[in-house]
C-alpha cells in the first residue's frame, strides 16, 4: 500500500494506511479525501448526506416562522438569505461533482454556520416576547455574529470545484456582501420597546403604572389576547430555568402580570404550576367534554350569566365587567374597539347551558340577571351621575368661585377611581375643562383644570378625547405661565398624553419641548422629575430629539449628573442614551467634561448604583460606535479601561455586555493591546 494524491478527475481508489478495512481498486463505494497531505476515507454516501443535511436544515429554518415582534425584520432577512442557498444545493446535485477535500469541508462548514442561525431564529420565534424586547441589543449583537459566521462560510465555498454557475455564484456573493454590510441597529422600534419597558420597570414613580402605557406596550408586543398571553406564560416558564436571566426575571413576570390584568386574567407565578386562569367559585366541574361555546373566553369556565358585547362575542358578565372596569374599551377575544359598552343578556345560550348542566347532573348556580344585579340597581350610581352632571354644568357658570369649586371637585372625583373618569368623560366634562384651562385668568382655576385633565387622561380613551378638544396648547401655556403646581401637573399631563404616538408629534410641533426643558432646568424637584419623564417619552420620536437638543436639554441633563443629592442620575442617563443616537446629540454630548463624568460614574462602585454604571457604559458605547475613536481616546485619558474591566466582573448583565463591546471597539481601533 502506498500513499498517493488523487486528481479531481480520478475515478480510482487506492488503499491507504488510514483507511479502515481493505478497499479494492476501482471500488465505486469509496473515495479518498486528501487534506493537508493526510488521508482519510469518505464515501459518496457521506457526500450525499451533507447535501441532504443542508437541505433538511434549510427547510427547517424556513418552517420556523411566526417570529416575535422584536427582531422580526432581522429574522425575515436572515431566512430569506438562507433560502437562497438552495440554489447552490440544486446545482451541486445536478452537476454531481466529487465531494472530497475542500468541497466537502466547505459544505460542512456551511452547515456549522447555519446551526446557530437556526437556534437564534427559534429563540426569536418561541422565546418570551418581553425578554426579547428587554434584551433587544444582545439579540441584535447575536444576529451580527451569526451573519458574520455565515458570510465567512460563503467566502470559503470553492464554487468552481462544485461546478456552480456564474449566475448563482453572483447571487450568493451578493448575499455575502449584504451580510458583511449588515450593522447593529441603535435607533429602532426594538430600542423603543426596550426604553418603554425601562420606564415600566421603574417602580419609584407610580405614574409608570399608567394603564395607557401598559396597553401600548402590550399592543406593540402583541400580548393582549388570551391565546398570546398563554403562549407568553409558557415562554416565561421556560425562561425561568435559565440562570442567566435571574436578574431580570422578577421584572419580566411583573410586566406579564400587568398584561394579564388588562386581559382580566389572574396573575401568575411562573415558578410554580398554579393555574393561569381564575375560575368562578360557583363552578367546580370535573367534566372535560364541556362544549366550547359554553365557556367564557376569559375564564375558560362555564358561564352562569352570559352576555353579548358590541362585537357579538359572548362572555361571563362578571368577567367582562371586570375587563371594562379596568378601563378597557376593546373586545378581549378579537381585540376590536367596542362601539359601546352595553352588555346584552344571551338568554338563548343561558337556557342551553342550564339544559346541558341538568342533563350532565352538574350543579351550578345560574341566577337571573335581576338577581345578579339587584345590588347594583340599588347603588348610588344615579346619584353619582347627577352629581357629576351638576358639577359639569357649574364649570360654565358666570361665577369664578363656582367654577373653581366645581373644577376642584371634578379633580378629586377623577382621582378616585376609573369609573369616575369614564363617567365624567361620557357626560362631556372634558370640553369645559379645556376651555377653562385655555381662557381663564385665575391661576388656581387653571391648576384645578389641568390636574383634572391629568387624572382623566389616565384612561386610554380619554387621552384621545382630550387631544381632540385641542387641549395641548392650553396645557403648554399652563406649563409656561401657571403656578408651581400647575406647571408640575401640566408636565405630567403631557407625559400621559404622549403615550399616544400621534401626540408626541403634536406636542413637539406645539413648542411643548422648550417649556419642558425650562422646567427641567429651573423647576422644583417634583417638577424636574415630571419634566424628565415627559421629555424621555417625547424623545422616543426622532424629530423631537432634535427639538430637545436645540432647546438646550443637554446642559440641564449634565447638571443632573453632577447633583447626586437630587437622585435623578438614572433619568438623565436614560434621556442622554436616546439623544446620543442623533448626530446633533453626539456633537453636544461628546464634550470632554461629559466623557470624564461618564467614566467617573462607571468607575465609582460606592456612589454609583449598578443602574448608573450600566447607563453610563451604554452611552459611551453608542458614542464610540457611531462617533469613532476620538471618544475612546478621551475616555482612556480619564481611566476608563480600569472601570470597564471592573464592570465586566461586577456589573449587571447588560453592563457587562456593554463593557465587553467597548473593549472590543478599543481593540479594533488599536487603542489597547
Amino acid at each position: 500500500m502506498y500513499r498517493t494524491k488523487l486528481s479531481k478527475s480520478s475515478n480510482f481508489i487506492f488503499p491507504c494506511p488510514l483507511a479502515i478495512g481493505e478497499i479494492k481498486k476501482g471500488s465505486p463505494e469509496s473515495l479518498i479525501m486528501v487534506e493537508d497531505d493526510n488521508y482519510m476515507l469518505i464515501t459518496p454516501k457521506e457526500g450525499k448526506d451533507i447535501i441532504h443535511d443542508l437541505e433538511v436544515l434549510i427547510q427547517s429554518i424556513g418552517l420556523i416562522g411566526n417570529y416575535r415582534v422584536t427582531q422580526r425584520k432581522e429574522c425575515q432577512s436572515l431566512v430569506r438569505r438562507v433560502k437562497l442557498l438552495c440554489l447552490i444545493l440544486e446545482e451541486i446535485k445536478e452537476a454531481n461533482p466529487p465531494l472530497v477535500g475542500s468541497t466537502h469541508a466547505s459544505l460542512c462548514n456551511l452547515r456549522r454556520a447555519l446551526l446557530p442561525s437556526k437556534k437564534l431564529l427559534r429563540t426569536c420565534a418561541e422565546g418570551s416576547k418581553i425578554y426579547l424586547a428587554l434584551e433587544c441589543e444582545a439579540i441584535t449583537n447575536t444576529f451580527h455574529a451569526v451573519n458574520a459566521k455565515l458570510s465567512q462560510a460563503l467566502d470559503d465555498i470553492p464554487y468552481d470545484d462544485l461546478m456552480i454557475s456564474d449566475e448563482v455564484k453572483e447571487q450568493i456573493e451578493l448575499m455575502g456582501a449584504q451580510l458583511k454590510r449588515a450593522k447593529r441597529r441603535t435607533d429602532t422600534q426594538d430600542m423603543e420597546l426596550a426604553m418603554d419597558m425601562m420606564v415600566v420597570f421603574n417602580k419609584e414613580d407610580d405614574r409608570n403604572a399608567d394603564i395607557a402605557m401598559i396597553e401600548r406596550l402590550a399592543k406593540k408586543l402583541e400580548l393582549y389576547t388570551i391565546e398570546d398571553l398563554k403562549a407568553e406564560t409558557n415562554a416565561v416558564k421556560r425562561l425561568a430555568k435559565d440562570k442567566r436571566v435571574e436578574e431580570d426575571l422578577e421584572n419580566i413576570v411583573d410586566v406579564l402580570n400587568k398584561f394579564k390584568q388588562l386581559a382580566g386574567l389572574e396573575e401568575t407565578n411562573v415558578l410554580d404550576d398554579s393555574p393561569t386562569y381564575k375560575a368562578p367559585e360557583s363552578i367546580k366541574s370535573p367534566n372535560t367534554d364541556i362544549p366550547q361555546e359554553f365557556l367564557c373566553p376569559i375564564t375558560l369556565e362555564i358561564m352562569t350569566d352570559p352576555v353579548i358585547v358590541a362585537t357579538g362575542q359572548t362572555y361571563e358578565r362578571e368577567s367582562i365587567q371586570k375587563w371594562l372596569d379596568s378601563n378597557r374599551r376593546t373586545c378581549p377575544k378579537t381585540g376590536q374597539t367596542l362601539a359601546h359598552l352595553s352588555l346584552a343578556p344571551n338568554y338563548a345560550l343561558k337556557a342551553l347551558i342550564m339544559q346541558w348542566c341538568e342533563k350532565k347532573k352538574i350543579k351550578v348556580s345560574i341566577k337571573s340577571t335581576k338577581e345578579l344585579h339587584a345590588s347594583q340597581e340599588a347603588s348610588s350610581c344615579p346619584v353619582q351621575m347627577g352629581k357629576v352632571l351638576s358639577l359639569i354644568e357649574d364649570l360654565s357658570s358666570n361665577s369664578i368661585e363656582t367654577q373653581k369649586e366645581a373644577a376642584h371637585k371634578i379633580r378629586l372625583l377623577s382621582k378616585e377611581n376609573p369609573e369616575n373618569r369614564i363617567l365624567i368623560a361620557e357626560q362631556d366634562g372634558i370640553p369645559p375643562l379645556v376651555q377653562l384651562l385655555k381662557y381663564s385668568s385665575d391661576q388656581k382655576l387653571k391648576e384645578h383644570a389641568v390636574t383634572a385633565l391629568l387624572n382623566l387622561s389616565i384612561d386610554g380613551t380619554n387621552k384621545k378625547l382630550i387631544t381632540d378638544e385641542d387641549a395641548i396648547p392650553g396645557i403648554i401655556d399652563a406649563l409656561r405661565h401657571g403656578s408651581v403646581g400647575a406647571k408640575e401637573n401640566a408636565a405630567a399631563t403631557l407625559f400621559s398624553l404622549s403615550m399616544l404616538d400621534e401626540n408626541k408629534v403634536t406636542i413637539g410641533l406645539s413648542d411643548g419641548i422648550p417649556a419642558l426643558v425650562d422646567l427641567l432646568a429651573n423647576g422644583t424637584v417634583r417638577g424636574r422629575r415630571d419634566a424628565a419623564t415627559a421629555l424621555f417619552n417625547l424623545s422616543l420620536n426622532y424629530m423631537n430629539k432634535e427639538r430637545a437638543i436645540e432647546a438646550g436639554i443637554v446642559n440641564p441633563l449634565l447638571s443632573l449628573l453632577d447633583d447626586t443629592e437630587l437622585g435623578m442620575i438614572d433619568e438623565a442617563l436614560s434621556i442622554l442614551l436616546l439623544l446620543v443616537s442623533h448626530p446633533l446629540g453626539r456633537q453636544q454630548i461628546g464634550q470632554l467634561c461629559f466623557i470624564q463624568t461618564l467614566v467617573q460614574i462607571m468607575g465609582d462602585e460606592v456612589e454609583s448604583t449598578p443602574k448608573n454604571r450600566e447607563g453610563a457604559a451604554a452611552i459611551l458605547y453608542e458614542l464610540a460606535l457611531n462617533g469613532g475613536s476620538s471618544f475612546l481616546l478621551a475616555a482612556l485619558q480619564f481611566g476608563v479601561y480600569e472601570a470597564l474591566v471592573d464592570i465586566t466582573q461586577s456589573g449587571t448583565n447588560r453592563a457587562q455586555r456593554k463593557a465587553y463591546s467597548i473593549l472590543q471597539l478599543m481593540r479594533q481601533y488599536e487603542q489597547i493591546p
